[in-house]
């Protein structure tokens, strides 16, 4: 099922979630400082092109809490917004209620994807 999931997913919604991640870790890693979170971009962007299987597991300290306050204001929202409405719009039918529920893992991810683990 996982395999099947994630090349349905790859098609109709994963394209331009897991491109939205790699065009933002690009941007991140234009600049020295922005490298470490460009590189959480490029992790995050494989979940958003195949999340079918996978499981995040939030966790962090201090560093963490921080780098995603950061993250919040610069690109977290921007993410979020965005695999939240195309997770609204599978959720219409209810075939497309297994792609949505992985834009609302994704959507959560977006807000604080330092300190997670995909497993």
């Amino acid at each position: 099922m996982g395999c099947l999931g994630n090349g349905l997913w790859f098609i109709f919604g994963g394209l331009s979630l897991g491109l939205s991640w790699t065009l933002t870790g690009v941007l991140w890693c234009i600049t020295i400082i922005g490298i470490p979170i460009g590189i959480q971009c490029f992790k995050m962007a494989g979940l958003a092109f195949f999340p079918f299987g996978k499981e995040v597991l939030y966790g962090g300290g201090a560093g963490s809490f921080l780098l995603n306050l950061f993250w919040l204001v610069f690109s977290g929202v921007f993410l979020a917004i965005e695999a939240a409405l195309i997770g609204c719009l599978f959720c219409i039918t209810i075939i497309g209620i297994p792609f949505g529920k992985q834009c609302f893992k994704i959507a959560k991810l977006a807000l604080m994807p330092f300190g997670a683990s995909v497993i």
